[in-house]
């Protein structure tokens, strides 16, 4: 990876529907040669995919909750994390170091959903010990967006 590589992904995480005519007269270079850096990180898997941001009050689910889930039996952790990534609410699955759990990151619509999710499809797992739940009052920042390096290595 070079630096035009580095450019183009700073450009496409700000945007990612950015045109390659348009990637290309920013960085310049051909579009034809734009697309095909581009397809070329695709198939190293740099770029994973592309996805659009909803606006979450649009459409009922802007309650944020995180589920700290503890685990009676840690050596079943890829398969708990697995079926927890499953569940259509949850956005994100995370293995903790320290505290030996899972900890999810999910949105609904309120109390009521978010207690039946709790109830019926995380604390009824047979491997789920103990969950411990924080709702996120206000969000200040929530980007997918990596810091690239300056210059390649």
């Amino acid at each position: 990876m070079d630096n035009t590589d580095l450019q183009i992904l700073k450009i496409l995480q700000k945007k990612a529907r950015v045109p390659n005519v348009e990637v290309a007269r920013n960085i310049g270079m051909a579009p034809s040669a734009v697309l095909e850096r581009i397809k070329k990180l695709e198939a190293q898997g740099v770029i994973k995919g592309y996805e659009v941001r909803l606006n979450p009050d649009m459409f009922n689910c802007s309650m944020i909750a995180f589920i700290q889930i503890k685990m009676v039996t840690p050596g079943r952790l890829i398969e708990t994390g697995e079926m927890l990534s499953k569940i259509e609410q949850i956005q994100e699955v995370h293995y903790l170091a320290g505290e030996d759990c899972l900890m999810v990151k999910l949105r609904v619509s309120d109390n009521t959903e978010l207690e039946t999710i709790l109830s019926t499809k995380i604390a009824n797992l047979d491997v789920v010990k103990d969950t411990k739940t924080f709702i996120a009052l206000s969000t200040y920042k929530e980007s997918a967006k990596i810091m690239l390096p300056k210059t390649p290595k």
